[in-house]
């Protein structure tokens, strides 16, 4: 089958037919999401080499239980023992020997076909397109602050990057009933968050001021230190950031100001699903385009291009069709 591979750089390749084995469901790829996460692999993020992508939609074509197949579903991505203290808890994407879709020991999804374990299923409403449903992963990923932060309608949120994830945090909290703001470099992303009721600035642009929850989701080094600054004092600065490279930060305002930091990776599947059943989020504006596979190379090069936001990927259509 044909897959979009990073190894010593970024081909198209054929490879070999995925297999399923116990517990786990055969997929036909229907559309896959280009992430941040996919260009900093590409710049050496996790070491991985292999087949790339972790969001999908896909039709269940194979599985261990019959009633799965032919069910349209996205699919988490951490691939957990199910056995360990972690699994046990709850917590499959802190399994110590987890493997992580088109990430970390395991292929993914930019690929006709790919293989997850059948307990990382979830269906899609019948009535979300495949345009939204693509976006259940990292939309997921945003209802994770929801999950960990103790918010309060009213308090004020600001998201620092106005990228896919970012957009999709500011969408989050403004549904959650914060007083929202998103700062970031590009008129037309700002206008996408402003027509989702979200307050939208450039950085020079923003007033000074204490928010109570920073959310850092410019995927570059630099927005930490920038993001740390607009904590008020016993606030919460979340990461959603994830890149290449290390990150220096003086901790003393940590410290002093007695901020709270926390790690925000995965998230509830389900959550985000209902959400985009309710009409809730709409994240197909974030979309600049959809490309046959055999273009996944020209795809990543418009994904990474400065200001692009999400570019799919569709294994069903043909180059030039």
């Amino acid at each position: 089958m044909r897959a979009l591979v990073f190894d010593t750089g970024t081909r198209l390749a054929e490879v070999d037919d995925p297999e399923p084995g116990p517990g786990e469901a055969l997929l036909r790829v229907r559309l896959a999401g280009i992430c941040n996460t996919d260009l900093e692999i590409t710049r050496g993020y996790m070491g991985y080499a292999g087949v790339l992508g972790h969001e999908l939609v896909a039709d269940v074509i194979a599985a261990e239980d019959d009633a799965w197949v032919g069910a349209r579903v996205c699919a988490e991505i951490n691939f957990a023992c199910g056995e360990c203290p972690n699994c046990e808890a709850g917590l499959e994407r802190h399994c110590p020997t987890r493997r992580v879709m088109g990430i970390l020991g395991a292929p993914g999804c930019f690929a006709e076909r790919v293989v997850v374990p059948q307990a990382n299923l979830h269906r899609v409403p019948n009535h979300v397109a495949d345009e939204a449903a693509v976006f259940t992963e990292p939309l997921a990923a945003a209802f994770e602050l929801v999950e960990q932060i103790e918010l309060n309608r009213g308090e004020r949120a600001l998201v620092v990057g106005d990228g896919k994830l970012g957009l999709l945090c500011a969408m989050v909290l403004e549904s959650e009933g914060l007083h929202t703001t998103l700062v970031g470099r590009h008129a037309h992303k700002r206008a996408i968050a402003e027509a989702a009721g979200i307050h939208a600035f450039e950085p020079a642009l923003l007033q000074e001021g204490a928010f109570d929850l920073v959310v850092e989701a410019t995927g570059q080094p630099s927005g930490l230190a920038w993001s740390l600054e607009r904590v008020r004092a016993r606030g919460v600065l979340a990461l959603k950031s994830t890149f290449h490279g290390e990150v220096k930060l003086d901790t003393a305002k940590l410290v002093i100001d007695e901020i709270q930091v926390v790690g925000s990776r995965c998230g509830p599947f389900d959550r985000a699903l209902a959400a985009l059943a309710a009409g809730a989020i709409d994240p197909t504006r974030l979309i600049d385009g959809v490309l046959p596979l055999g273009d996944g190379v020209e795809a990543m090069r418009l994904a990474a291009t400065r200001g692009s936001l999400k570019y799919l990927l569709d294994p069903r259509v043909e180059v030039g069709a």
